[in-house]
């Protein structure tokens, strides 16, 4: 009788397998944690969010682009015979902005051209001088007798052209919602410095619209935002019982925040005596308004909006104290990022273990 070939099948241990593949995946979610928390520390650091800044002078001198020595603020003499203007660039009610050039650097200066507003301008050239930081655009100069500030040149200009400039060709590339993110953390890190700085609680009065609120920010060539005009920041005292008004006229729409509108009803002419102050939790109210503007309808800003959707509620509640602080939005903000970031780095990953 014919015997059959008789074949043996190897079989390799599946478990041995499955353990080296675990292994590996396991290795490699460590690796990709590790990546992400430096990309991350070196966001939160070197685009601007670590609370020391070493590329700041010290108080009374600047620097410009990658000169590396610290020079003093240009006097009134300096000004003058110094810095060239080149042309018009905006009118406000306070002051005229004029493009202008020192030593081959664009600068911005700006002078009063309302005589009557001139407190306004001072107290505008007080904050800036003592705001110095990150946060807010660099001071080179001033006259006070001459009513004339001198401040470092952003070429993007102010965040009301934010979405023209993200369509440009050039800078499509910046058109995510992670970049818009990051914006919008620069907004609230801003609100969080103004709601705790040197001087105190300071509140940002020149925001009662959207528009008004975005001219008051510049957009700089890598993309991060910068406060500009300082003329409207009132002190809130509270120990001292001082709150704030943001002006002597009566302020209307859902943008301002309910505290800020009058609250006797139409029967009742407006008086601002009558008027009653309010604290910093006005900013608060309006960061999901600005924040909405910053994230605007590209691919992935649903999503963010979505895992912001708390933080935000929390921002418009009615009572002012019911809302979070900057800090709290900031830290919501930052956790967000993270979060998408991961997800974005390794999705799936959750599934597959």
């Amino acid at each position: 009788m014919e015997k059959k070939p008789h074949f043996v099948r190897r079989e390799f241990p599946p478990r041995e397998v499955s353990s080296v593949s675990l292994a590996l995946l396991l290795a490699a979610v460590l690796l990709l944690n590790a990546l992400l928390y430096l990309y991350l520390n070196k966001f939160y650091i070197s685009s601007g969010r670590a609370e020391t800044d070493p590329g700041l002078c010290s108080f009374g001198y600047f620097k410009l682009g990658a000169v590396k020595n610290c020079s003093p603020w240009l006097s009134c003499e300096a000004i003058n015979r110094e810095v060239r203007k080149l042309k018009c660039v905006g009118e406000g009610a306070v002051k005229k902005v004029f493009l202008s050039e020192w030593k081959e650097n664009k600068v911005v200066l700006s002078q009063l051209t309302n005589s009557e507003l001139k407190e306004d301008f001072l107290h505008g050239l007080k904050m800036l001088k003592a705001l110095q930081s990150k946060h807010v655009v660099r001071l080179v100069g001033y006259c006070e007798q001459q009513f004339t500030i001198l401040t470092e040149y952003h070429p993007l200009g102010s965040l009301r052209g934010l979405n023209e400039t993200l369509h440009m060709p050039k800078y499509k590339g910046m058109n995510t919602w992670h970049r818009r993110l990051m914006l919008a953390i620069d907004y609230v890190s801003i609100i969080r410095y103004l709601h705790s700085s040197p001087l105190g609680t300071l509140v940002m009065c020149d925001s009662n619209d959207l528009d008004k609120v975005l001219s008051q920010y510049l957009l700089t060539s890598d993309f991060h935002v910068l406060v500009n005009d300082l003329d409207a920041l009132p002190l809130v005292n509270r120990s001292a019982g001082r709150l704030v008004k943001c002006g002597h006229r009566e302020l209307r729409g859902n943008f301002v925040a309910p505290e800020q509108r009058w609250p006797y009803g139409e029967a009742v002419p407006f008086e601002d005596d009558l008027m009653p102050p309010y604290d910093e939790k006005t900013d608060i109210w309006k960061i999901p308004d600005v924040s909405n503007f910053f994230l605007g309808h590209v691919e992935g800003s649903d999503i963010v909006r979505l895992h912001l959707f708390d933080i935000h509620a929390a921002c418009k509640k009615e009572d002012p104290a019911e809302r979070p602080s900057a800090q709290e939005v900031l830290d919501t903000y930052r956790k967000v990022l993270t979060l998408l970031i991961r997800e974005a780095a390794m999705p799936g990953t959750r599934e597959m273990l």
